[in-house]
This record gives C-alpha cells, structure tokens and sequence, in this order.
C-alpha cells in the first residue's frame, strides 16, 4: 500500500500511514499528481537518531479524499529525485523542505530561500538573485522596507523599458517561528498564536486549527456551533474582499468607490466587533465550539447591516464595473491562463479567477458546509478584472450564505469540551480562507500532547502566481496587480 486514502478532519493513528523507501515514494507522488492531484503539504519530521521522515499530502478534487504517504533519510544522505520540473506546483514545497531540513531535491529547477535567505546556505554565502543580461535590461529593486504600513517584502524586477521580464519575491522579513512555537504552548496560548499566522484570517486559521484539535479529540460540535462559525467565516471573507476592492479602486485612481466600498468594510468589521469584541474575529472561535454564541439582538442586527451593505455594494459595484476607463485598465492586465494557474498550482479565488474550480468548501465540505450549500463561480480570464470580479461575486454569495443560516439557525445545546487528544494521532484540517486553502497537519505524541503542527497559508501557493502575472506587462501596473491578489506577507512568513 503506497498512500492512505485519508479525509479530512479525519483523525489516524502514525502507525497505519505507509513509510515507503525514496524512489517508490517518489514513483507514487508522480503517478498521483499526473492524474490531477495537487500538493496540499510537504514537510519534514525529525524522528531522531540521524532520520528524517517525509511527510506528503495531496488533494483529490475527483474523489473528495486526500492521499497520505511518507518516506525515510538519513541525514548523511539527505536526498530525493525533484519533482519540480515535471510537477512546478511542488517547487516551492522543496524549497521549503530544503531550507528547514536541509533534504536536497537533486536536479531542483530553482532552489531558493523561503523565509530565511540570510542564513540559507551551510557554505555561508549570500544568495544571488536570478539575473536578465541585455544591453537595454535593468533591474528594479522594491523593498522591503515600503511607505506607510506595508508589510516589508522584497520584490527584484527584470525589465526591459518599461515591460516586466521577470519579477522575484523574496520574503520572511515577518518569520515568528509560529510552528516551533505551538506545541510548546498550551491550548489558550496556541489560539491566541494561530489568531496571529494572518491577521485578516483569523477566523479562517483558528477554525482550521481548533477542528484539527476537536478530531484529534475525538470531539462533535453541534449544528448550531458549526453554523455560527460558518457565519463568522462568510463575515471575514465579505470584509476582506471589499477591503480588497477599495484598494483596486485606489489604485486605478477611482475615488468614489474606493470611499463607498470601503466604508462598507467598516460596517461588516463594527458587526464581527459587536459580536465578538474584536473586528477581526479575535476570540470568537475556540476549542470545543465558539465563545459568543447567536442572540436575538445581533441576529437582528447582522441581518440588517447585511442587507444594507448588500443593497448599497450592489450600486457601486454597477459603478466600478461598468466604467469604461476602469475596465481599460482592469481588463487584461496581469492574467495568469488556466493552464498557468494549474502547473503553479494556485488556490482560492485566485485560481477559481483563470478558471480552475476548486473550492474547500465544496470539494472538501466541512462544518456547516456539509449542510448548506454556499455558490462557488468560476471565471476564465485570470487578469485583474477576474479576480476583482471574483470579489464582488463572492460577497453576494456569503451574505446570501449567512442570512440563510440567520434564517434557520438550530437550537443551542450543552457544549461537548475538548477532551485529551489521542495519542500518537495525526489529522489534517481544510478550511476556504477568503484567500483560498488553508491546510493545518496536527501530530500529537504517545503522551497525547500536540508535538507538531504543519500550516500552509493560502499565500504560500499565490506568491509565484503573482510573479507570473506580472510578466509582460508595464512595471506601472505591479500595484495594481499586487492589490488583485492581496496575498499576504505574514501568512507566509509564518
């Protein structure tokens, strides 16, 4: 048996995950991945005594499952055939195997630093960045230190005039050793850590995380916990994306629906604050349920701040898409084909915006989504237009999502708790950020505590798909296309 057929939030004892020799392991990942699966974790556990074991998780739109193998190396001869070439969705996934065990992907494409390119190398010497040579290519260097309150990344243009060659993202200014951190924590500490992998995904990662927990405890949530989630989720995915839309309108020079949308932000982040007393969702979703439960008086007021938000976006949405110099300078800008976005292996809306149809919530249904459906669009075109567009699609998506869960929500029960997790146990939890995937790998040891945590932002995937949609077009238009993928620094950074 080469993989376990694994689903997720599923909790499985260590000893039943197959451990193959390298070269099988390596046959059985290329075989999976041709037939259309997509890396969802890769990553290495020290096991002690000069071993490492591989870990590998790849997702299966086709059968709604995920594939879970492993293989072993010794640290003397720390080594595996790349799959990069044939496979770039797995390029960056090496490079983060390499960087954080020091496992060598022979014949990798490109290897390069993730999160630490100052310390990147045992032979000590500084990274080189890739270089276009021509008599009329220059480089153009951004970063990391950005005006305002950016978050610090490096971006390393190739241009030829105006027009973009090449562009590298060079990140892991934000490193906080999140992961190392975790199991060392106990479980009030961990929420307030998995609160801070991205700030704008808090409800996104925490839910992630404390469903990974509730399997590994083995620990039911009721209909009602699971609904009030769902709606904590569809709020931070409405929010983020108008946040979004107001910046692509800054950046294109549109004032009045910059202002309008972003001051319909501010409505749906006062409600998520009302509720939970934080506008980014901090503290509402906990271990073993939620902290603030539905009432009768928000109910009545997210139905209301939802319908007017609803009402009003649906006006300056007309506005933004249907101006002629707005779409001059939306359409075609930074696409990124469908068959682009698939070798990369991009997730969320941003792959959902050139055409490829994946979404955690309805490949892979968990909470209330098993439940109610919630309507997932696909577009075609992968350029700026698309993924705005996605935006504005969505949110009319989660807030008819939410008012039919305020419509019919099921009654309260008695709250299970969280009970020990079970030992030597491994789970893997999906959630749809309002970026795309999110993946946490919770391990717990024989003494039942949590020992490693793997956790994959949605941005991990993206970055590259930015520096794609880039090429070929003027360097002017980089924030633009910056702003289409909103992708985020510290998601990555970890």
């Amino acid at each position: 048996m080469n993989w376990y057929r694994l689903r997720p939030l599923e909790a499985v004892e260590r000893s039943l995950v197959p451990i193959l020799s390298t070269k099988p392991w390596v046959a059985a990942l290329r075989v999976k991945l041709a037939a259309g699966a997509w890396p969802v974790a890769l990553f290495g556990e020290n096991e002690g005594e000069g071993r490492i074991r591989i870990w590998c998780v790849l997702g299966d739109v086709a059968e709604h499952v995920l594939w879970l193998t492993t293989t072993r190396v010794e640290k003397d001869d720390a080594h595996f055939p790349s799959l990069a070439n044939d496979f770039p969705a797995l390029n960056y996934f090496e490079c983060e195997l390499f960087e954080q065990t020091g496992i060598v992907p022979d014949n990798h494409p490109w290897l390069r630093p993730v999160r630490t390119a100052n310390d990147w190398r045992e032979d000590g010497k500084p990274y080189e960045f890739y270089l276009v040579k021509g008599e009329q290519v220059h480089e153009v260097a951004v970063g990391p230190v950005h005006a305002g309150v950016i978050e610090p990344g490096h971006f390393r243009f190739q241009c030829y005039g105006e027009q973009v060659l090449h562009l590298e993202i060079m990140l892991g200014y934000q490193h906080r050793g999140v992961e190392t951190l975790l199991p060392q924590r106990h479980t009030a500490q961990q929420i307030v850590l998995v609160e801070s992998i991205a700030g704008d995904s808090v409800i996104a990662h925490a839910t992630a995380f404390c469903a990974g927990l509730e399997s590994l405890a083995g620990t039911t949530l009721s209909l009602r916990d699971h609904a009030v989630r769902s709606i904590a989720a569809e709020l931070e995915r409405i929010a983020m994306h108008l946040s979004t839309l107001s910046g692509i309108s800054i950046d294109i020079g549109f004032a009045l629906p910059a202002a309008a949308i972003g001051n319909l932000r501010t409505l749906a982040i006062n409600l998520t604050a009302e509720i939970c007393g934080s506008r980014f969702g901090r503290g509402w979703i906990i271990p073993g349920g939620v902290r603030f439960d539905a009432n009768i008086t928000w109910v009545e007021k997210a139905k209301k701040v939802l319908t007017t938000i609803r009402e009003r976006f649906r006006d300056v949405e007309a506005l933004l898409f249907n101006s002629a110099s707005a779409l001059s300078r939306l359409e075609d800008t930074g696409a990124v084909t469908p068959e682009a976005a698939r070798r990369i292996g991009l997730v969320g809306l941003t792959a959902r915006a050139s055409g490829i149809d994946r979404d955690v919530r309805v490949d892979f249904p968990y909470g209330m989504y098993r439940y109610s459906t919630v309507a997932s669009a696909v577009l075609e075109s992968g350029d700026v237009y698309a993924r705005a567009k996605m935006r504005s699609l969505e949110i009319e998506h989660s807030i008819e999502f939410i008012l039919e869960q305020l419509e019919s929500l099921p009654v309260s029960k008695p709250k299970n708790g969280l009970q020990i997790l079970r030992p030597d146990h491994i789970t893997v939890s999906l959630t749809e950020g309002h970026r795309g995937e999110i993946a946490h790998v919770l391990f717990t040891n024989a003494s039942g505590k949590l020992s490693r945590v793997k956790i994959k932002d949605p941005s991990f995937h993206n970055w590259q798909g930015l520096s794609i949609a880039v090429r070929e077009n003027g360097i002017s238009d980089f924030p633009l296309c910056n702003k289409s993928f909103d992708l985020s620094y510290a998601g990555h950074d970890l």
